[in-house]
């Protein structure tokens, strides 16, 4: 079992960052992926960016890519993602996910969000004009 909490959201204006953290309890395996989500209100959950648990593959969506970077620190059993030059269509909820299974070490989580296996709670990013 496997629990994930986000911190870190909050209100920024249109260029700047923010940087969200996500906790997990416990030791996460080789074989676990991570991953962050978001929902903007009316709106489908939506894949972010996912990372490998060495650290060494990502993965992001069009949107975000160039802008954000997805981090991990498995010694602290944190995941991070850094979030520059946000837009006001940036504005959801941000949430933090893991993925078992996948190819230890190495392998990244899926863009699909049925397929992760634990979610975090959620943390606010609000991004004003």
């Amino acid at each position: 079992q496997v629990q994930l909490v986000e911190s870190g959201g909050g209100l920024v204006q249109a260029g700047g960052s923010l940087r969200l953290s996500c906790a997990a309890s416990g030791r996460t395996r080789v074989s676990t992926a991570m991953g962050w989500f978001r929902q903007a209100p009316g709106k489908e959950r939506e894949f972010v960016a996912t990372i490998s648990w060495s650290g060494s593959n990502t993965y992001y969506a069009d949107s975000v890519k160039g802008r954000f970077t997805i981090s991990r620190d498995n010694a602290k059993n944190t995941v991070y993602l850094q979030m520059n030059s946000l837009k006001p269509e940036d504005t959801a909820v941000y949430y933090c996910a893991a993925q078992t299974g996948v190819v230890p070490g190495v392998g990244i989580g899926s863009t699909r969000r049925t397929l992760y296996d634990y979610w975090g709670q959620g943390t606010q990013v609000t991004v004003s004009s």
